[in-house]
């Protein structure tokens, strides 16, 4: 198997039994067993445990900004632009359960790079924003991201709880609250 293919499956069965186990619980022996793979191969790609861990929140960083960039590509107003936003942050959740609770519950471990994935998301909504409202201040734009971000957060747990919320419905309860503070810096 290439080696770029090898450490994908590798990455994958890792956030799963993060996932399934949290970082203290789980062992490079079950990842290595369950990957197909000896557990020194595991320590020759990734150096440790940690350095795994890591590895797996830089691989979910990515894909949620590429889910984010791809959905935000083509809205032609600020609205659209946070809607879409929203709703592929809520996307990726549902489709990634397991990268989830890996960010979730690892924060302690893998701190700087969880911390990572929340400015990628603030830097990304704060340009956009700047971008459709020049006249903003630099450090209002950045603080309704952070808005954003953390609203986003806490209400993905809040869904986890209840099911029945999906994307959509989640996305249109952050829109009721925050669309109106960021509307009136935007001219239409």
């Amino acid at each position: 198997m290439p080696k770029a293919q090898r450490m994908e499956q590798m990455l994958t069965v890792a956030e799963e039994v993060f996932a399934e186990r949290g970082y203290l619980a789980a062992s490079m022996d079950e990842i290595a067993e369950r990957v197909g793979v000896s557990k020194p191969m595991l320590y020759e790609y990734f150096g440790s445990k940690e350095g795994l861990l890591i590895a797996c929140v830089h691989k979910a960083r990515i894909e949620l900004r590429a889910k984010t960039e791809q959905a935000i590509a083509n809205a032609s107003t600020p609205e659209e632009f946070l809607r879409l936003g929203l709703l592929a942050f809520f996307e990726f959740i549902a489709e990634h359960t397991k990268s989830w609770a890996m960010l979730r519950q690892e924060t302690a471990i893998a701190h700087e790079e969880v911390e990572a994935v929340r400015r990628q998301q603030t830097d990304l909504i704060a340009s956009v924003l700047t971008g459709f409202a020049p006249g903003i201040d630099a450090l209002e734009a950045e603080a309704f991201a952070e808005i954003v971000v953390g609203a986003c957060e806490r209400l993905a747990l809040w869904c986890e709880r209840r099911p029945s919320v999906g994307p959509a419905l989640a996305t249109d309860y952050i829109m009721d609250v925050v669309w109106n503070g960021v509307a009136r810096h935007i001219k239409a």
